[in-house]
């Protein structure tokens, strides 16, 4: 899977083939994937044992998500901006790829998220945002976590993010880094209107209930950056860690610190 303008990602289509071929691994490109960058398709009907990514986080999280469920783990060569998720740099494609292909390369299991609005139930690899639905128009949520009422918050919206999620909207806005191995999610207010409003961080088998009280203004719920849901005043979100795992390959020395080091050091 590939960045969504072929232009950012160059000749790496070409380059990955030719480290496939040396390394003796099949590679199969879908008819969309081949059809962007102009080459012949290779799709086939063999098993995969890992999915190649040339692209930033956002491709990143497209490709987890498909791949939810399958077993088959996710390695990405950075073509975007921070690649907080991506295994090694695309400079590092020939000499990282040719390593991944002899088996040399670990998998990391990271929690994702549930998120219910009504009939609508979508699983999450990075974060769930409630926020409001009407641009520059505050809400009021009321919020509960294993059951426990936490009192109102008024807001711009919450997030709930996963360990992956963590260093994405949640850390732009405040909220707590967890790192890789934490089986918790982590749930921070946007721009609260109260000196009491806190990040905190829940563990897994504690649902987040957030209902909409505002009166007279809807809450848009995302997940991973696309709405998928709308709640009227008076309805609720719940939001859990969910049974599903995204597999995340990666080399051994692209540990969580030496990636956080790298992209947020300077």
């Amino acid at each position: 899977m590939t960045h969504g303008s072929a232009e950012q990602i160059g000749p790496g289509i070409a380059r990955l083939q030719t480290v496939a071929r040396e390394s003796g691994v099949d590679l199969f490109l879908s008819p969309d994937e081949a059809a962007k960058h102009g080459v012949e398709r290779t799709d086939g009907d063999g098993d995969l044992d890992i999915v190649v990514v040339l692209g930033g986080d956002g491709t990143m999280l497209r490709a987890l998500t498909r791949q939810l469920g399958s077993g088959i783990p996710v390695v990405g060569v950075n073509f975007g901006r921070v690649g907080f998720l991506s295994a090694m740099r695309r400079d590092q494609l020939e000499a990282g790829l040719g390593r991944v292909f002899s088996g040399e390369y670990e998998v990391v299991e990271l929690p994702t998220i549930e998120v219910v609005a009504g009939d609508v139930r979508h699983v999450a690899v990075n974060d769930v945002v409630a926020t409001s639905g009407a641009l520059g128009r505050m809400v009021e949520l009321e919020w509960a976590v294993g059951g426990e009422p936490l009192g109102r918050v008024p807001c711009d919206g919450v997030i709930c993010s996963t360990p992956s999620g963590s260093t994405a909207y949640n850390l732009s806005n405040g909220g707590p880094v967890l790192m890789w191995g934490i089986d918790a999610m982590a749930l921070t207010f946007v721009a609260p209107h109260s000196l009491h409003a806190r990040p905190l961080v829940v563990p897994r088998g504690r649902d987040v209930l957030v209902w909409n009280r505002t009166t007279t203004v809807p809450v848009a719920v995302l997940a991973d950056g696309h709405q998928v849901a709308e709640v009227a005043p008076g309805e609720r979100v719940d939001v859990r860690l969910a049974e599903e795992r995204s597999l995340l390959a990666t080399l051994p020395e692209a540990t969580f610190v030496s990636r956080y080091r790298q992209s947020f050091s300077t």
